[in-house]
């Protein structure tokens, strides 16, 4: 496999830092400022799609910006889980620029140019993880992201936000310094560098003779800094910033920030300590029991929420330790079934979030109870819905059936009834919370309040910005389902069978 020595992929990370510059140098021009926002989004796409097809030929790109000490640098490099991490959250940037010029001014909001900053800036974090030819590199843009989401939890800067916004920050600061820097020096301590094993999720770095229990607690160490990832019991965080507007609950939710909590881990799971390490310590099916915890409890609360966000955050916190599990099994099916889910659950609940928003928008209601007949005054919204709500339940052929489907080959691989039923069983509970908001927006009686007729409500143009990109991403959520190839072709960069 041929590695290009370039700084063309420095390129990616640096496009939305630019954006973000280009922004706040617009702040008196909405329309300018907003027009930076969409533009840097595509840019920043069209320089992950320009450097696809070398990796899709068995190529990779690598480059060293500088270096601190031996084996310790800023350093970026890109293969089949980085690109297709970098590919979904610049798309669905896209999206995201569209949707929030209906829902910041169709709500009127307050520092919006602020807003449009911190999120270029985090996304320019997020392509930053996904280049990231090491450890140290990685936790650098992981804490990039941490910092300026921040703002964007806090945003209405009233007791809820702040209280969101401190709660947010304190989780994954604390988590980052607590653990993941004293893992880190561990990593180095026992291998002498923090490069990644790129090319081979085999091997891992760790030497033959490192020390078991040494290995054990730098393990634990990652897998709990990064508290993105949201595993129970370090997922408090997750629910407590759905203070934040809508938009910003995609980021997090969808596109940046729990994303890339999992990416992390599944790097580190790969690349640092490797499957041989992984299986012969235990410490896959450890973690795998890990993720099973969080997708059947979190499943439940989900199933307890009236408030529409407060249920797909709860939801997000168990789709996430899809991917982890996934990982975690070890096999070629079940790698291949965690690693898809990041684009699968990035499309499908981005697209809830967007509907969530459309619809506070359009009618200022928050809790599902409140959504009776909803759906025939939204319908493109609440279709949308209907068909993300069936990727994260799994139905066929829509793309979350793609990933249980190689989760369950994964535990047959194993030979793990009890991992299988997990899926089994989280289906049924997906379903358990998700079928009902279909079911009320279109067959549930309007609250005795609300006007009986008030007609059709996506139809004006600052809706329209909203209802249009979330019923793209449902529908090429739909389309991912049928067509998985191009994912499974990248995925299979790094997964040999």
């Amino acid at each position: 496999m041929e590695t290009i020595i370039t700084s063309k992929i420095v390129l990616t990370p640096l496009i939305p830092m630019v954006t973000a510059l280009l922004i706040m140098a617009s702040k008196n021009k909405p329309n300018l400022r907003e027009s930076w926002s969409v533009f840097g989004a595509l840019l920043t796409f069209l320089s992950v799609v320009y450097l696809l097809p070398r990796l899709l030929s068995g190529g990779s790109y690598q480059y060293t910006l500088f270096t601190l000490y031996p084996g310790v640098s800023i350093k970026f490099h890109l293969d089949g889980l980085g690109i297709l991490f970098a590919g979904t959250s610049s798309f669905l940037w896209i999206m995201a620029g569209f949707y929030c010029v209906g829902y910041m001014r169709g709500l009127s909001e307050h520092a919006q140019t602020r807003f449009y900053f911190c999120y270029a800036v985090a996304v320019g974090g997020a392509m930053g993880a996904a280049f990231s030819a090491n450890l140290f590199t990685l936790y650098l843009f992981y804490e990039i992201v941490s910092i300026f989401t921040y703002p964007l939890v806090a945003h209405h800067q009233d007791e809820e936000g702040y209280f969101g916004g401190r709660k947010y920050i304190v989780y994954l600061m604390f988590a980052s310094k607590a653990f993941l820097l004293p893992a880190m020096v561990l990593v180095y301590v026992q291998c002498g560098t923090l490069d990644f094993a790129i090319g081979n999720v085999v091997p891992g770095i760790f030497p033959h003779n490192a020390a078991p229990l040494l290995v054990k607690i730098t393990y634990l160490l990652c897998i709990f800094g990064f508290a993105k990832a949201a595993l129970i019991p370090i997922h408090g965080w997750l629910p407590a910033a759905m203070v934040a507007p809508t938009p910003v609950s995609a980021l997090l939710h969808a596109v940046v920030v729990v994303k890339v909590g999992v990416f992390s881990i599944a790097r580190v799971m790969l690349s640092v300590f490797g499957i041989d390490i992984l299986n012969k310590l235990g410490l896959g099916i450890f973690t795998a029991y890990l993720a099973s915890f969080t997708i059947i409890v979190a499943s439940m609360i989900a199933l307890t929420q009236n408030n529409l966000k407060m249920r797909l955050a709860y939801s997000t916190v168990s789709q996430l330790s899809y991917i982890i599990l996934g990982v975690a099994m070890l096999t070629p099916n079940s790698i291949t079934g965690g690693i898809i889910h990041i684009t699968n659950h990035a499309f499908a609940k981005i697209t809830l979030f967007f509907c969530a928003g459309a619809i506070f928008v359009a009618t200022h209601k928050k809790n599902v109870s409140e959504m009776g007949g909803i759906g025939w005054n939204m319908p493109f919204t609440m279709i949308a819905f209907g068909l993300a709500s069936l990727s994260m339940i799994g139905v066929p052929p829509v793309s979350g059936f793609v990933t249980k489907w190689f989760l369950a080959l994964g535990t047959l691989d194993i030979h793990n009834m009890i991992l299988l039923t997990v899926i089994l069983v989280s289906s049924l509970l997906n379903a358990g919370y998700f079928v009902p908001v279909v079911y009320t927006s279109f067959f549930g009686k309007p609250n005795p309040g609300d006007n009986p007729s008030p007609g059709f409500l996506e139809g004006s143009p600052l809706i329209m910005f909203m209802v249009i990109p979330l019923f793209f991403c449902a529908v090429a959520s739909v389309l991912f389902g049928i067509f998985p190839d191009l994912f499974l072709k990248i995925i299979n960069l790094m997964v040999v069978r």
